[in-house]
């Protein structure tokens, strides 16, 4: 296909790719779940099994997203391979389900969690800036904005600036702030490890707790969400260069690098830290440098959150802004957010309206809720994508697969074995939030009707065509 000069251009390289997987999966995460996880466990130990265990799984779908984001480098991901193997209706539940809930919730997440550790240093952040007379709050109550708020919306536009004047600006950013976050959690790890006041006998004991197979399970609902956000680099797949080799190296590499932070600090967790203490504490990275340094160590923490969950943020909005590009492309959501900046070469307006839905999510306090509407759901679209690496072998044997999952079809069918542990914990611990949530997607069904009444598919494409789509040589094999 002959080059298109308003089309997405391939110019990002392995360790931009790498930076995404590795910046957008360490967030917040990692300083918040080990409570919830050694509260159904109840020993150390076993909350290092159950890392081993979702690393493990996350890397069964790392490998088997790499199998799909070579063989189809096209910028949407999950779109892009549901539509493929099961239809445009299912592709196109998907990108509604990740623009309207899962990755405006997201975004909403990061940039509050950002002023809050903020707030530790400007307490001011949480008074309250104004107040609408309307029961449109949490629990029906007026709305309060806080000043903390107003600056949260500031971080997600700034970053929407950075990746709206391109996608090597915004990769550049992501890999910079990477590597300072890597280096303070590596820091982190060290003063943990190295701190005299340290017990390795902590991980013989154990505290009250469910524990057993649905305690396991539960913890490792907690885990799969702190991992979650290894599979957006391929969201990003139509703008890197040779994505045939550099795509299933940044998925496996930087999930493999994810898991192996999270285990090592767990291990200076549990180390400093015995088991009944972490589990009273919200913030187990805080308190064990406050035992090991005082309050400038529980400070540092803070500063360390902040810079990941600013990476996190980034990663968020470069890679979420292509899903509702891809479908704008096709037809199926709002024409304008095909367009690409004649100049930066960036799906521009789709990084605004993500941003901007984002913002909004801020004010109303409502984020959260929302994870726990969608997680069900979009674990049934995780699990349908793993699938589609067996089904598309069946499907299309000629199409040319430059990487090959190894072990198949073992590795893609565990990964849908854990997508359905995760989907059937969600069932059964949020029934309702489970039901109402695919509730929450299934709305978008009839504006999916009316985009086919309208007979739309595919007109957008050929407005604004993307110079990636099939344009990789399909003889290029991964050594």
């Amino acid at each position: 296909m002959a080059e298109v000069t308003t089309g997405l251009r391939r110019e990002l390289g392995l360790w931009a790719a790498t930076a995404i997987v590795v910046g957008t999966v360490i967030g917040s995460g990692i300083f918040l779940v080990p409570k919830d996880m050694i509260l159904h466990v109840g020993s150390p130990a076993t909350v290092l099994a159950v890392w081993v265990v979702g690393g493990l799984l996350s890397l069964a779908g790392a490998l088997s997203y790499a199998e799909l984001s070579a063989a189809m480098p096209e910028a949407g991901g999950e779109y892009v391979y549901l539509r493929q193997a099961y239809g445009p209706l299912w592709g196109f539940l998907y990108g509604w389900t990740q623009f309207w809930v899962a990755r405006g919730g997201s975004i909403a997440t990061l940039a509050t969690a950002f002023f809050l550790y903020l707030g530790n240093f400007f307490p001011a952040l949480e008074q309250i800036f104004y107040t609408v007379p309307l029961p449109i709050g949490p629990g029906g109550a007026p709305l309060a904005i806080r000043y903390g708020q107003l600056l949260a919306v500031a971080v997600i536009l700034l970053l929407a600036a950075v990746n709206y004047l391109g996608v090597r600006f915004g990769a550049g950013v992501q890999v910079a702030v990477t590597i300072l976050k890597l280096g303070l959690i590596a820091a982190l790890i060290a003063v943990g490890l190295c701190a005299r006041k340290g017990d390795f006998g902590h991980f013989a004991q154990s505290i009250p707790a469910p524990g057993g197979f649905s305690g396991f399970f539960a913890a490792l609902v907690a885990a799969l969400w702190a991992y979650d956000g290894w599979n957006n680099v391929s969201m990003v797949a139509a703008e890197i260069r040779r994505p045939q080799r550099y795509l299933p190296i940044a998925l496996v590499a930087g999930t493999g690098l994810v898991m192996a932070t999270y285990l090592l600090t767990n291990v200076a967790y549990f180390y400093v830290l015995p088991g009944e203490q972490v589990a009273r504490t919200d913030r187990v990275a805080a308190e064990m440098m406050r035992a090991v340094a005082g309050d400038w160590g529980a400070g540092a923490v803070s500063l360390a959150a902040m810079v990941s969950i600013f990476a996190a943020l980034n990663g968020s909005l470069l890679s979420g802004a292509r899903v509702p590009y891809a479908m704008a492309r096709d037809g199926l959501f709002v024409a304008r957010f095909a367009h690409i900046h004649p100049s930066y070469h960036t799906p521009s307006v789709s990084i605004l309206g993500l941003a901007a839905w984002g913002s909004v999510l801020v004010f109303t306090g409502r984020y959260e809720d929302l994870f726990r509407y969608v997680i069900f759901a979009s674990w049934i679209l995780y699990g349908m994508t793993a699938a589609a690496v067996i089904l598309l072998r069946k499907r299309c044997p000629g199409l040319a697969r430059p990487y090959r999952v190894p072990g198949y079809p073992v590795l893609p069918a565990l990964f849908v074995l854990g997508a359905a542990a995760v989907i059937w914990s969600s069932l059964r611990n949020f029934p309702r939030e489970s039901v109402l949530g695919l509730a929450l997607i299934l709305l978008g069904l009839p504006y999916y009707g009316w985009s086919r009444r309208r007979g739309s598919f595919g007109r957008v494409a050929e407005a604004a065509p993307d110079q990636t789509r099939n344009s990789v040589p399909k003889t290029e094999r991964t050594p």
